[in-house]
């Protein structure tokens, strides 16, 4: 049960983290993940002598089926071991997948302009991933004790009695 709640947790993580992304990829100054993404797919393709994927709505939807399945089995690493360390494990891993999509597409021979291209991008970047994980860590602690426990915790734990 607990693989199929983290899945289902990262799943979650994955689509805020892309409706984030689509909602705001047309403002200036904005990441293109996306971009980035289709350029791997693309690269990828090449590399195993497959023929690249000329329709560019074929090529966005096969990006962006990649990225969610990709980023919610990522995500879903956040519910791995104590559950009062998903929010710890959250920001971690969010903070690393972020910075890991400004500074490798350079490494890999892809372009880095779409999340690299200024300061602000970066940044933008960074916290879009960890949006995505956070989401994850909420859809994990929701639900992990009723809110009348967790006021009687809070109440033994500050001496409140």
């Amino acid at each position: 049960m607990g693989t199929i709640k983290n899945t289902l947790a990262g799943l979650a993580g994955a689509v805020a983290l892309n409706v984030l992304h689509e909602s705001l990829k047309h403002l200036h100054n904005t990441p293109r993940i996306d971009l980035l993404g289709e350029e791997a797919l693309q690269e990828g393709l090449e590399q195993m002598g497959i023929d690249k994927i000329k329709d560019k709505d074929t090529l966005y939807g096969a990006t962006l089926g990649g990225d969610i399945l990709s980023n919610a089995a990522y995500y879903s690493l956040i519910g791995a071991g104590q559950p009062e360390h998903y929010w710890a494990r959250a920001i971690t891993l969010g903070v690393v997948a972020g910075v890991g999509a400004v500074v490798l597409p350079e490494k890999m021979g892809l372009h880095d302009q779409p999340v690299a291209r200024n300061n602000t991008v970066k940044a933008l970047t960074v916290g879009y991933y960890v949006v995505g994980a956070l989401v994850t860590a909420a859809v994990l602690s929701a639900g992990r004790d009723k809110p009348s426990e967790k006021i009687d915790r809070l109440v033994r734990r500050y001496g409140l009695e």
